[in-house]
């Protein structure tokens, strides 16, 4: 096989294994009561983005949560399921005990934080199959949980996260996460910086931060933001 050609065909495998970004936009809410739904979540300091009525009916509310990259869509003519029936939607919080306080300041009737005895008991809406009243020992992430309904009853379920699992995205929203991300950074890179030509450290973190929000690993986006640097004009 000629140079050209195994140039070729690394190319042709580089292209079969890029992925498009596919970002989660918005999540539709089935509700009974449109100005009621907006006046809840508006009253929870959800960013209200947009409320958009037409001559044929369909009317569409769009709100943000705080830090969060999906929204929340609901109206009329929108959806034909049953008002209500949108059930445990993970909201991701680094402190629960923060959340929750807030969330109950803003009118929503919050249950007491709790961790998982067994798996599944998050969903359990009884409250007592699995479930162990309080914090996760030790603020374990991805342990304790909390529970809230809207006006429509479509419930919502409060998930804390400290550190996230590998691949599951820098955090960019909290500042402990993305703070505890950036060290992460800064230890590969100075890694790399030991035997890499003169650069500026950016043009690495970027392609190391790309990568981590894609899935990568962090030994996958090191080995990205070295490829990245040499590609990079100097």
């Amino acid at each position: 096989m000629s140079r050209t050609d195994t140039t070729r065909e690394q190319s042709l495998q580089s292209e079969s294994t890029a992925t498009v970004d596919l970002k989660l936009e918005v999540v539709v809410l089935p509700v009974s009561d449109v100005d009621r739904a907006k006046r809840f979540y508006e009253a929870l300091g959800w960013r209200l983005d947009a409320d958009f009525a037409f001559d044929n009916g369909f009317r569409v509310v769009q709100l943000t949560p705080p830090g969060s990259g999906c929204s929340i869509q609901f109206g009329t003519k929108m959806t034909s399921a049953a008002p209500g029936s949108a059930q445990n939607h993970y909201l991701v919080v680094s402190d629960i005990e923060a959340a929750c306080a807030e969330l109950l300041a803003g009118g929503a009737k919050v249950s007491e934080i709790f961790h998982s005895e067994s798996p599944g008991a998050q969903f359990q809406r009884d409250g007592t199959s699995g479930r162990v009243h309080g914090l996760a020992p030790a603020h374990a992430s991805y342990s304790s949980f909390a529970t809230f309904a809207d006006s429509e009853g479509n419930t919502w379920l409060i998930q804390e996260i400290q550190t996230p699992l590998p691949g599951r995205g820098v955090g960019s929203s909290d500042i402990a996460s993305l703070t505890g991300f950036l060290r992460e950074a800064e230890t590969r890179h100075g890694v790399y910086q030991a035997t890499a030509p003169k650069h500026h450290w950016s043009d690495w973190y970027a392609a190391y931060v790309v990568a981590r929000e894609r899935g990568r690993t962090p030994d996958e986006a090191a080995e990205d933001g070295a490829t990245h640097m040499e590609s990079t004009p100097r």
